[in-house]
């Protein structure tokens, strides 16, 4: 689905911690950083570079020249020839982009793990995680009286602990790297999907009847301040509510539904992205890209600009 694109809002509080709460995510799921913008100009290929790419190597693109981009692509093309028979397949392109993707949420982990791992024994435990999310909270508990409701460490301490100990699979209050990857990121773990629905519930059910109703869909993605008629695409999501979201049209949406929504089972948009490169740069119309081909259409991969794909290169192949 993405990945859970996935971002996170910021709390609005101005303490220091080592760590923030967990909070409140785009909706609907994707791979990581994999989800294109509803709103996006199509002549712009940055959705492209991030799936192609990941984020922050599409990020670091502006180092290089059109020819060292250029150069290091067609040494990316060599990688993604799984065969080596000199034709990259929708099949090749889309494991390269879900590689990509993956690869993100599990350097996402490492880069915060020593924030966490307090005693450095390689765990991670309940204990630690909360002292250094909440520690300043927990000790100066009054300076959030005033705190904005909804995204509060008092709320958001005990959602976190319900959705540590689902990480936690063998139960002993201390994650390893895969459980606190699945803690961090429970949009790509199949165990951690009904938690993910229950917090969706949980930040759009303002009146806290345990459905979402077509005015707390609307009012989760459009703030209705000034009092004029809705945008059109306000309208639009309406009209996706009750076609689409509310299945058994009982004006609401339960948990199953809330599922339907966030984690659609019929959209693969790995396989949709690798379809939309080989479509658009596929000269010969064969349905399978050149090297030739993907570098006369290098922009769309990798545009003008640098990747650190260099250091990737000396990388075991599958350690993607």
């Amino acid at each position: 689905m993405d990945v859970f694109s996935f971002v996170y809002a910021a709390l609005l509080c101005t303490v220091v911690v080592h760590g923030k709460p967990t909070l409140r995510k785009e909706r609907v799921l994707h791979d990581p950083e994999l989800g294109r913008p509803a709103h996006e100009d199509n002549k712009s290929f940055q959705y492209d570079h991030e799936a192609f790419l990941g984020k922050e190597e599409a990020r670091t693109f502006d180092q290089l020249t059109p020819e060292e981009s250029k150069d290091r692509l067609s040494k990316i093309v060599d990688r993604i020839d799984g065969n080596v028979d000199g034709y990259i397949t929708t099949a090749e392109l889309k494991a390269w982009i879900k590689r990509v993707q993956k690869r993100y949420v599990y350097e996402n982990v490492a880069k915060v793990w020593t924030d966490y791992d307090l005693n450095k024994d390689n765990k991670i435990s309940w204990d630690e995680y909360k002292q250094a999310t909440y520690g300043y909270y927990l000790a100066n508990p009054e300076e959030f009286d005033e705190a904005t409701d909804q995204f509060s460490f008092k709320k958001m301490l005990p959602r976190d602990e319900r959705r540590f100990k689902t990480a936690d699979l063998n139960g002993d209050l201390a994650a390893d790297r895969e459980e606190f990857t699945s803690f961090l990121h429970p949009e790509e773990f199949e165990h951690m999907r009904d938690i993910v629905v229950l917090e969706t519930l949980e930040d759009i059910d303002k009146n806290g009847d345990g459905h979402v109703d077509e005015d707390e869909y609307i009012a989760d993605m459009f703030a209705h301040e000034d009092g004029g008629p809705e945008p059109d695409w306000v309208k639009t999501e309406r009209e996706q509510f009750s076609d689409f979201r509310d299945l058994n049209k009982d004006g609401k949406m339960d948990q199953d539904e809330i599922r339907h929504w966030i984690m659609p089972q019929d959209y693969d948009h790995a396989q949709a992205e690798a379809r939309h490169l080989v479509y658009e740069s596929d000269q010969d119309k064969d349905q399978m890209l050149t090297k030739e081909e993907i570098l006369g259409n290098w922009n769309m991969f990798v545009g003008s600009q640098a990747t650190n794909y260099g250091e990737d290169l000396t990388k075991n192949h599958d350690e993607l």
